[in-house]
């Protein structure tokens, strides 16, 4: 039995496996319990096996590629148009053999151990965050029940749950005063949580030669770069500059028939966590080119003329990210005067 490439549908503990030979003839259909996976794998000669980028794809990418397999990840959207009939575990693993053996296809690169765990943190310290904006929202909903408007600034919050808790405020129960109190210890148990994992990712941000190249650009902080070096793992995946932004979804989208082209807003695309990331620092250089005279703060200057600053953000974050394709893929140092 002569395989040549496998579909790997995966699961937590049932996992389908569809196999085909040179001539593109099923030879195998299989399912096997996860305990089993890796010894039914170590028994074949070595092939191409197709799996979709989910949940467990880049721990088992690591462990069929030690056992001399090729290992591809593809994005579930692309398997989808190849499932023919009813869905179901073994017509999507006949599906993700199919779409893998695509000579077009484009896949997603898998992540080493180390970038999964500074992804880790990156998602712990996103949650630590939604749960503070949680809380403060909340809390200026309640005071604002009792005719206490705050204004969106989390310091302020501090200081006025401060005074109120301090009973420098009268006019609210003592209940309503109790509970604020226990907001307050709960605010500042996620400000030391957030804060342990600033310097976690600052740690990491000073350990990585990677991180340090990146964060010479301007609108490129610690946070950026941590989060681009999980993200980015084998950079050949990407031809140039261009298919790195349109990967983070910083290019237009294009809505184009009849030889006329139509283009619209930012098509969104990819991971909306480093698009944000990359946005926001791009509109905290903004505010600082003013009166600057260096050829990248012309640049700038000379959009905001004729352009929204929104967009000229996400100009800003689209150069930002070809830069950043540059610096990785040819191992340069960052040269300013060479960006514009």
């Amino acid at each position: 039995m002569e395989i040549k490439r496998i579909g790997l549908d995966l699961a937590k503990y049932i996992f389908e496996v569809h196999a085909v030979d040179k001539d593109e003839q099923v030879v195998l259909r299989k399912t096997l319990r996860r305990d089993a996976v890796a010894q039914f794998f170590a028994e074949l000669k070595p092939c191409v096996v197709g799996m979709e980028a989910c949940c467990g794809s880049h721990y088992w990418a690591r462990v069929l590629t030690d056992l001399g397999h090729e290992v591809r990840l593809i994005s579930p959207q692309f398997v989808k148009p190849y499932v023919k009939s009813n869905k179901n575990d073994r017509n999507d693993a006949e599906a993700i053999c199919e779409a893998v053996g695509r000579p077009s296809m484009r896949f997603v690169p898998p992540k080493s151990a180390e970038q999964l765990e500074i992804q880790a943190v990156h998602r712990i310290r996103q949650r630590v965050v939604a749960n503070r904006t949680r809380l403060v929202n909340q809390v200026r909903g309640l005071l604002g029940e009792h005719g206490v408007v705050v204004p969106r600034d989390i310091n302020r919050i501090r200081r006025t749950l401060c005074e109120i808790a301090d009973g420098q405020s009268p006019g609210f129960g003592e209940l309503f005063v109790d509970m604020l109190r226990d907001i307050r210890e709960e605010l500042a148990e996620l400000d030391a949580r957030l804060a342990g994992y600033n310097q976690r990712i600052k740690s990491l941000f000073r350990s990585n030669e990677m991180c340090q190249r990146i964060g010479q650009i301007e609108g490129i902080g610690p946070i950026t770069a941590t989060a681009l070096v999980a993200a980015i793992g084998d950079k050949s995946c990407f031809k140039n500059g261009r298919q790195f932004a349109a990967w983070l979804g910083l290019v237009p989208k294009q809505h184009s028939s009849g030889g006329k082209a139509r283009l619209f807003g930012i098509s969104k695309r990819g991971d909306r966590y480093l698009r944000t990331m990359l946005i926001h620092g791009a509109r905290a250089v903004l505010g600082r080119s003013a009166g600057k005279t260096d050829m990248r703060s012309r640049w700038i200057n000379r959009m905001r003329e004729r352009r929204h600053p929104n967009v000229v953000a996400v100009a800003l974050a689209n150069k930002n990210a070809r830069i950043v394709w540059s610096l990785l893929s040819r191992d340069q140092e960052y040269r300013r005067e060479h960006t514009v």
